[in-house]
């Protein structure tokens, strides 16, 4: 089980509901662990490591088919990278290649149990960076010095990336960095999209800059993140569509310019704001100080595989294990990006209307969403998370219902900056499970949640409730929403 606590998530209120939207959630996380995918993708045989492509690639990839590397050819072998989870990533490698590997760096989250043994970790901010991702960096690039051509390297990056792995450019200090992000980010709700390519431009090694850092070696990248659920117009997007699109993957081509960088700041009034260092490097920029294009990274000839699709884990995992329950799942929405507590009303209110009227679906039914919600924190202290706020506000909304059960959760396992104290409780919740009884029980233990939505402190009463998930730490596909609507004869 991933998560931690399902005994006090299904002991009270609407018991059964909760059960099934506990164990859909519980599968959901589990289809993401990074370590078994790895174990799929790389294998050694004799004096060659084999890499598997079926079910890595992306659609359109012209660089498509098995790759095989001859360990006379290389002296050292790495890997490297950064990511919420990705040390069960880097503990693969590590079981895999056993005494082929030479070393590695990862760069985690503050609060992940260090795994890994012969990989160095850095735990570091998020989702805003700290001095450790600083130094996280700087291990790194001492690691990899000397890089020559007859270095092998392997690179995992995905969500947590933006921040963990953060090396300021020029000037800028990390001081200087944590202010914007928590500016941008915290106090003025701007989504991940708009924050991330500013990111790549104030940093030494975002924007595909790591990979000229590496150009002499041979390097494979894999990311932990579903390359093909970028937040843009084309359904799915193929290899070329990831990289005209890009502003995530640290490793490959971006898509945006300093001038954007600078339009995208001023859109959300955040100029003045933001620190001197950070102005005068964007303004100075210029193309022959851009991030890496298509045609320079496709120069290197580098592969690129997908360990996380989201269409081969998350979704169906989901689908069977409702469809074992005798429930048919239906996707919802597969990439919102709204205000976390506005989402909740919204999708409490569909619920409700489903339970009464039976439309636009028919209880029995599961309901599932992705996405990454926002919550705009402005001056704010409260410790919650944005599948924390989706789901109090959908159980305000849903208050009395019998047969509704909410659940959402970051499937990396922490959704939120964390910092939260309180006994027997994680540093940071995953999310939280509500249902028509929430309210009434808020009520009897005296807990104000008006006051929680208000100041963003949504940890503490859901915990209290027995509402808040603990799960263990993982890679994140972005969130996993779940909406149970049951019938009387499940009560």
């Amino acid at each position: 089980m991933r998560i931690k606590n399902t005994n006090s998530l299904t002991s009270h209120g609407n018991r059964a509901g909760r059960e099934i939207v506990t164990k859909l959630l519980d599968t959901g996380l589990d289809s993401l662990d990074p370590y078994f995918r790895v174990k799929e993708f790389i294998q050694l045989k004799g004096n060659k490591i084999i890499i598997n492509n079926n079910g890595f690639e992306m659609k359109g990839d012209p660089h498509s088919g098995r790759l095989s590397f001859n360990l006379e050819d290389y002296d050292r072998v790495f890997v490297i990278g950064a990511a919420k989870g990705v040390q069960r990533a880097a503990l693969a490698f590590e079981e895999v290649l056993g005494d082929v590997l030479t070393g590695g760096h990862v760069i985690g989250k503050h609060g992940e149990e260090i795994i890994c043994k012969k990989i160095g970790v850095t735990l570091a901010g998020h989702p805003v960076p700290d001095e450790f991702c600083v130094e996280g960096c700087r291990k790194i690039e001492g690691l990899l010095a000397e890089v020559n051509e007859r270095d092998l390297i392997f690179t995992v990056f995905g969500s947590g990336c933006g921040s963990l792995f953060t090396y300021p450019a020029g000037n800028i200090t990390i001081d200087d960095i944590s202010k914007f992000t928590h500016m941008m980010q915290i106090e003025k709700g701007v989504p991940t999209s708009d924050l991330n390519p500013i990111r790549t431009h104030i940093d030494r090694f975002k924007g595909g800059r790591i990979t000229r850092f590496l150009k002499k070696a041979t390097v494979v990248n894999t990311v932990t993140a579903d390359p093909s659920k970028m937040n843009t117009p084309v359904l799915r997007v193929s290899y070329f569509d990831m990289l005209k699109h890009n502003t995530f993957f640290p490793t490959v081509a971006t898509a945006t310019t300093y001038k954007d960088c600078i339009e995208i700041i001023k859109k959300w009034d955040a100029w003045d704001e933001t620190p001197e260092s950070i102005k005068k490097h964007l303004l100075s920029g210029t193309e022959e100080n851009e991030n890496m294009t298509i045609d320079e990274y496709e120069s290197y000839g580098y592969r690129f595989f997908g360990l996380i699709f989201k269409d081969s884990t998350v979704y169906p995992s989901v689908r069977k294990k409702a469809k074992e329950l005798g429930l048919n799942c239906i996707m919802l929405s597969e990439y919102m990006e709204a205000e976390a507590r506005e989402a909740g009303f919204v999708d409490g209110n569909m619920a409700l209307c489903c339970e009464r009227l039976g439309e636009p679906f028919t209880a029995p039914v599961v309901l599932m969403s992705s996405g990454e919600n926002l919550v705009t924190v402005g001056k704010e202290c409260g410790i919650g998370g944005r599948n924390q706020e989706y789901c109090l506000a959908a159980a305000m909304k849903i208050d009395g219902s019998k047969n509704i059960v909410i659940g959402a959760v970051d499937t990396d396992g922490t959704d939120g900056p964390g910092g939260f104290a309180y006994d027997g409780a994680p540093p940071c919740l995953a999310g939280a499970v509500v249902d028509g009884y929430t309210v009434k029980e808020a009520r009897e233990k005296g807990l104000d949640l008006q006051e929680a939505l208000k100041t963003h402190g949504t940890s503490e009463p859901l915990w209290r409730l027995d509402c808040g998930v603990a799960a263990m730490d993982n890679v994140s596909a972005l969130d996993l929403r779940i909406i149970y609507i049951g019938d009387d004869k499940n009560e």
